[in-house]
């Protein structure tokens, strides 16, 4: 077993050796947020879509299609409005006077990054188009279904602020959602490299350094990464104890828990805890890359009580809670 964990490692040193080329393209452009560049790499990597909560101007669009133009791929902002149709995101079919025939005309979402901008702001039928190809990775347009070109990411963004006029996600739609991601404002130190960069006057130009296959080669070599049962067992108590925290000793939580996460957090917390020790060049993963990536997978899988909520107790609060009491292997 040891052998195969070092066989797999020194494969991860070799082809895992984009990731810094990709951060360091990216940083040419974003001031500090490793952080949140780290969970995006993660959410591509295990091929899972992302959902962002932060306030306006904290380089959501920046990022993403900095990330786009570092691995040579299509890129695509879609502003989510109110007046907003789902044939305006995946495309319909368009008379041709002609022949008498109708042609497919496709929408923004046929792209490999997507960044879809206050989902919340859009009606339901746009939602639910869009988490349907988030899901299947293939669009219907007439009666073809037209499958979605690879790598495939959704990052979505809502906005903290401003909830009058939009439509929530429901809880099920956001389930689908593989990391909810929280961005908090830069350190001063941040902002002043940012202000220095931003106001230059230069012109910063990022290069592509890998492509599309690299990123499909590497979620291949994701699934051999060793995951001990001791591991898998850590992961499988803290899911349980999001439903059953009476069962684990945190009687306190009974009553702030409404619903636990599902069995896709086991699932999504086994992926992106491979892929975050990928990006930590290791070929094994341990309980601090569940930690460190625990917080993002189940923070929007967990619903509060109204007591929860009366208590200012958040579902970070209740995730921190249940990692100091599971015990680590």
């Amino acid at each position: 077993m040891d052998t195969d964990i070092k066989m797999i490692s020194k494969r991860i040193e070799k082809e895992g050796s984009f990731i810094e080329q990709l951060t360091d393209e990216i940083g040419k452009v974003i001031v500090g947020q490793r952080n949140l560049i780290d969970k995006i790499l993660v959410g591509l990597l295990s091929d899972g879509h992302i959902l962002i909560e932060g306030v306006p101007g904290l380089a959501k669009t920046l990022i993403v299609k900095t990330l786009s133009d570092s691995i040579s791929t299509k890129f695509q902002r879609i502003q989510f409005t109110p007046d907003l149709l789902p044939a305006d995101l995946i495309g319909t079919l368009v008379y041709n006077p002609k022949d008498n025939s109708f042609k497919p005309r496709k929408g923004p979402i046929f792209t490999n990054f997507i960044l879809a901008d206050e989902i919340n702001r859009a009606p339901a039928k746009v939602q639910s188009a869009l988490l349907e190809a988030m899901q299947e990775r293939q669009v219907t347009i007439g009666n073809t279904t037209y499958p979605l070109e690879q790598p495939f990411l959704v990052m979505a963004t809502q906005n903290p602020i401003e909830q009058e006029g939009t439509y929530p996600l429901p809880e099920a739609q956001v389930d689908r959602f593989m990391l909810k991601l929280i961005v908090n404002y830069p350190s001063m130190e941040e902002e002043r490299g940012i202000l220095e960069r931003m106001t230059s006057g230069e012109e910063i130009t990022v290069k592509s350094v890998i492509t599309p296959k690299d990123i499909l080669k590497a979620r291949k070599l994701l699934y051999k990464i060793h995951m001990d049962e001791k591991i898998k067992d850590y992961i499988l108590n803290i899911v349980f104890a999001t439903r059953f925290p009476e069962k684990y000793g945190i009687d306190d939580l009974k009553g702030m828990i409404a619903y636990g996460a599902s069995p896709r957090a086991s699932i999504y917390l086994t992926l992106t805890s491979k892929a975050y020790a990928f990006i930590k060049r290791r070929g094994y993963v341990i309980p601090e890359d569940i930690k460190s990536i625990g917080y993002d997978v189940l923070r929007h899988r967990i619903i509060p009580t109204y007591e929860a909520e009366a208590e200012d107790m958040t579902t970070d609060d209740i995730i921190r809670k249940i990692f100091d009491t599971i015990e680590v292997p």
